[in-house]
């Protein structure tokens, strides 16, 4: 990674970016989690939030990257997130986010279930990537909005959180008396970054990054693995933390009516083997299993630190004993609004929704690897997203968004 020297903003050039980092008035912050396929969920949710404020600010047009001033995701939601950056209307990011879905997950005949190799090909998902966003790197003007893309580097055993904000000391090349010279995070092409993000183990083969090259020139490559690997599967935490840690340079000021952070899951299973058959389990699957449960583990933890510090106008139960924390709050005055909407994929959930399936239907609309349920988890994910996504979740004292050419309107 480059080193970039200090700078202030007001050097920067008038980008849509540069508008929603540094303008003036409350910040808002999209997280997306990862969840394989099933990221159809999120954007179900998505399509309800864009309807809400396109109603709002009686503008048809208007995109969640004219909104939301930081959009990031781990995983699939990073290919979301970057998708709704580039100013993708949710409904047409659907449709892409289905072809892709079916190009690039082909399985390898040699894998065997991903025991041995890989489940899934490279080659498809990285054409698939590479058909949508094509040659643009983390620094392209086409990103409309301030954007992070989680993943883990594993030959160093740590998370890198890639993002497009120009004063973060890695996104640029100002320091070229450094012998060890790392690229700048701008110049990664996001085609590199999704993949990485995306690269989960047993289902494809981690991606190689060039990251920077050493005092004889010679360049050196990172490897990287799924953003799920990490405690950031549901990456809503650190976005806040993103957001609002100095070293990071967005340094965006806390308060219910000065930060919103808006979380988007993609579909919560609980299925578990019996103890039983937990013992007869074969060693691979019970370290798959070990993973999705402590990948759960952690988005519970992320839930219920966020609930813990925020105005939270829907607080979901973190467990039978501390219930939905409503009547806690960590310190005098809460540090953001925020807002959580996932979808349960269990019986009680979906029965809410009118929906039955036998026990064998359930445990296939939880896997995440299966792009002919798009249908179902489409319909799941749009009965979830009428009932719970309202308007009241998004306070007026949010409404005012920066317009592209630099002056700001006010929702009416």
């Amino acid at each position: 990674m480059a080193d970039t020297a200090e700078k202030p903003a007001s050097d920067l050039p008038d980008t849509a970016r540069n508008r929603h980092i540094f303008g003036p008035g409350p910040k808002r912050i999209l997280a997306i989690d990862g969840g394989g396929v099933r990221g159809v969920i999120a954007l179900t949710f998505l399509a309800q939030i864009e309807a809400i404020l396109r109603t709002r600010t009686k503008n048809p047009e208007l995109r969640l990257c004219n909104y939301f001033d930081l959009i990031g995701g781990t995983s699939t939601g990073a290919i979301i997130a970057v998708g709704l950056a580039l100013g993708y209307p949710v409904e047409r990011l659907i449709d892409i986010y289905s072809s892709l879905s079916r190009e690039g997950f082909k399985k390898s005949l040699l894998g065997f279930g991903g025991l041995l190799t890989p489940k899934f090909k490279e080659a498809p998902l990285a054409k698939a990537i590479y058909d949508r966003v094509q040659d643009e790197t983390l620094g392209s003007d086409k990103l409309l909005t301030g954007v992070c893309i989680v993943a883990k580097r594993l030959d160093t055993d740590s998370v890198w959180v890639m993002h497009n904000n120009p004063l973060g000391k890695y996104y640029g090349d100002d320091n070229p008396a450094k012998k060890f010279k790392g690229i700048p995070n701008k110049d990664f092409p996001l085609r590199n970054l999704l993949r990485a993000s995306t690269a989960a183990p047993s289902y494809f083969m981690p991606q190689s990054i060039e990251v920077a090259h050493d005092d004889d020139g010679k360049v050196v490559k990172g490897l990287f693995v799924d953003g799920g690997v990490s405690p950031h599967n549901n990456p809503a935490l650190l976005m806040f933390m993103l957001a609002t840690i100095n070293g990071y340079k967005f340094c965006w000021p806390t308060g219910a009516d000065r930060l919103m952070l808006v979380s988007v899951g993609n579909g919560s299973t609980s299925e578990s083997p019996t103890h039983d058959k937990g013992l007869n389990i074969l060693a691979a699957l019970l370290g798959v299993k070990a993973l999705t449960s402590m990948m759960q583990d952690c988005s519970q933890l992320n839930e219920a630190l966020l609930q813990w510090m925020s105005r939270c106008p829907n607080p979901s139960r973190i467990d039978r004993e501390i219930g939905d924390l409503s009547g806690d709050q960590l310190g005098p005055q809460p540090l953001l609004h925020y807002v959580r909407y996932d979808v349960e994929l269990e019986t009680k959930w979906l029965h809410g929704l009118g929906l039955s399936y036998s026990r064998e239907r359930l445990a296939e609309i939880g896997q995440f690897d299966r792009p002919d349920l798009l249908p179902e988890w489409l319909k799941i994910g749009r009965l979830s997203a009428e009932a719970y996504v309202k308007d009241v979740h998004f306070p007026s004292a949010f409404d005012a968004i920066p317009e592209p050419v630099g002056s700001t309107v006010v929702i009416g």
